[in-house]
């Protein structure tokens, strides 16, 4: 197989560019670099600079490598920007992967791994979130990853590919310095940002029905978010044409806002400096996301290794390389 990872110069898919290359794998790269870093993808790794709406770059990309397998990536993934600019990410995130299918089903691609999100579930009032748990998205995001699922499903069974999507949930930590996520969008790297500026963190909500009022969150290490794509996209390999497979990846464990401050002040060194400051709740913001990580473990023997300090303590060894300022 030679896979086609778009997305691939980006914070996860550089990640999973590398776990797949240690296995053995072949794979090129596709990125429009909007937010990706080149130097994240290894010099000897096919490289291709291009948008997932290019029709006839995608195909010749596919033709030209000799792809085989796709794993998408490639989206846009802001809340609060999907919500603003919605038009923006239903074609970037549905008619983009729409254009891709289609390349993908006119080169004879066997197998598509596409990158969903806990997003789908919108506010699910239950301890764990398993997959046959409701999609009920609150979000423009979340409904272009649902929308996303339905049309991976709906073109493998209808072009004989192989396909799986996976809901991740909140993403945290890095594998080195060089691949750590650059962007401030998710509550780790805001806490860094803040504590960086001298300022205290922010805490939306502290009035929720949890143990501390603050919301629970299912933190996982990106390189076990690599591992899965590694272990999924093995698993179409071996499947029968037109199958599919939906999976949770999280790790089944619930950690509130105020705890994950609390790890990142002691391991950063900040202390009670990052002693957070209360503000309203976001709209839409569930008190409690929690994945069942157990269909994975029984489709794929997935699990995850890694458990939260390792996941603040690599995080922070990336967001001070460049900047030792930061640094107590």
């Amino acid at each position: 197989m030679t896979w086609l990872i778009t997305g691939g110069a980006g914070f996860i898919g550089a990640h999973v560019v590398r776990a797949m290359l240690a296995a053995g794998e072949h794979v090129a790269v596709y990125d429009d670099l909007s937010t990706g870093d080149p130097a994240r993808v290894p010099d000897d790794v096919p490289f291709v600079k291009g948008s997932v709406l290019d029709a006839e770059l995608l195909r010749a990309t596919c033709t030209d490598l000799g792809i085989t397998g796709v794993v998408h990536l490639a989206a846009k993934k802001q809340v609060g920007e999907s919500v603003e600019r919605p038009l923006h990410y239903y074609r970037e995130n549905v008619q983009g992967l729409q254009t891709l299918l289609q390349a993908a089903a006119d080169t004879g691609v066997r197998s598509f791994l596409f990158s969903s999100s806990a997003a789908v579930y919108g506010m699910p009032d239950v301890d764990l979130v398993t997959e046959d748990t409701p999609c009920v998205p609150v979000n423009p995001y979340g409904e272009t990853k649902l929308a996303g699922e339905w049309l991976v499903r709906a073109a493998g069974r209808a072009h004989g590919m192989t396909t799986a999507c996976l809901r991740y949930f909140n993403v945290a930590g890095a594998a080195d310095e060089l691949l750590a996520d650059s962007g401030v969008f998710n509550l780790v790297p805001m806490v860094f940002e803040k504590l960086s500026q001298g300022s205290a963190p922010v805490v939306f909500g502290d009035d929720y029905d949890t143990a501390d009022g603050t919301c629970v969150r299912d933190f996982i290490h990106v390189e076990d978010i690599a591992s899965a794509h590694l272990a999924a996209a093995r698993a179409l390999s071996a499947r029968e044409p037109g199958s599919d497979l939906t999976v949770n990846i999280g790790r089944g464990e619930g950690v509130s806002v105020r705890e994950m401050i609390t790890l990142i002040a002691e391991v950063t060194g900040y202390g009670p400096a990052a002693a957070p400051v209360s503000a309203p709740r976001r709209p839409g913001d569930p008190a409690r996301v929690v994945a069942s990580a157990d269909r994975i473990r029984a489709e794929l023997g997935w699990s995850a290794r890694h458990d939260v300090r390792a996941m603040v303590t690599s995080a922070w060894a990336g967001w001070c390389h460049g900047r030792p300022e930061a640094r107590r």
